[in-house]
């Protein structure tokens, strides 16, 4: 494997010595808080870890040396959601000379999770005042436009060696409640109900989820966020899936990785991408070299 690329202090590709055409991205799992976050937040770090996709990049730890390129946000989501667009937040959240230009919040962005989060169930607002713009501009600046630009040179570059390109887009869940749609699956794949992957791919990560032994559900209740939706062309040959993860299947009750659990996970996801990487579009599930 090469040694990890640190686009900034915010965000690494790591990519492997024979790339192949799939990319993975995990936007949730950063660790790192800047001492700007810390002082601007009304709550204690442990309130902002709540945010994050808790060490599900552990689980992608093995995809570079399966081939993949790896493309992870270092810095917390608490500083900017890079599942989220621009222009996806709630206008209570934001200070007044930036109301207007988010008009139509959606049942997230009204629940205070939007491009950047500010509130939080049990604790309320993150932050000491409300978003102005230059705490917007900084936030985006710092890691949700680099992040996207990385994932849009990877794929771009893998497209353009491969003639297509395959991005899984990887996060955590909270179990799923009883009563919502989607409850008791351990795994969710979403391709935003067909938009942003060919059949061949979504089958086969819907078959390789089925192998952890996990309830397995498609879109429901997680269809795919902006990551997908905006890097996802199949037409142009760019076919991306988000997959979540209860954090339950890895983790222990306090919210630490289980070593043994953990690894499996990790074993599954490197052979996923494998899988992913030897498919020939428009194939039935056809690999382009012997197992």
């Amino acid at each position: 494997m090469l040694p990890r690329t640190i686009l900034s202090s915010a965000i690494a590709v790591n990519r492997p010595a024979k790339r192949g055409p799939v990319i993975v991205s995990v936007p949730h799992a950063g660790r790192v808080y800047p001492i700007e976050i810390l002082d601007a937040a009304r709550v204690e770090r442990v309130e902002l870890e709540r945010l994050e996709d808790g060490w599900c990049d552990r689980i992608a730890a093995g995809a570079t040396d399966a081939g993949a390129a790896v493309v992870e946000a270092l810095w917390a989501r608490a500083v900017a959601d890079c599942n989220r667009g621009e222009g996806q937040m709630a206008p209570g959240e934001v200070a007044l000379a930036l109301r207007t230009q988010f008009s139509a919040p959606g049942r997230k962005e009204r629940a205070g999770l939007g491009v950047v989060p500010t509130r939080l169930t049990d604790c309320g607002p993150l932050w000491k005042r409300p978003i102005d713009r230059a705490a917007l501009h900084w936030r985006l600046e710092s890691l949700h436009r680099p992040y996207h630009a990385a994932l849009a040179e990877e794929l771009a570059a893998a497209r353009d060696r491969f003639g297509h390109a395959i991005l899984i887009d990887l996060h955590s869940m909270p179990p799923i409640p009883a009563g919502q749609p989607g409850h008791g699956a351990g795994i969710v794949v979403g391709d935003r109900f067909g938009a942003t992957a060919a059949h061949w791919l979504v089958d086969l990560v819907l078959d390789e989820a089925a192998r952890t032994g996990a309830p397995v559900s498609r879109n429901q209740p997680y269809a795919g966020g902006h990551i997908v939706r905006t890097h996802g062309r199949p037409r142009d040959g760019i076919h991306a899936v988000q997959i979540e993860i209860d954090r339950s299947l890895y983790l222990t009750p306090n919210r630490t990785p289980d070593a043994i659990r953990l690894a499996q996970l990790k074993g599954w996801f490197a052979n996923l991408v494998r899988r992913a990487a030897d498919l020939r579009p428009g194939d039935d599930l056809i690999p382009l070299a012997a197992e």
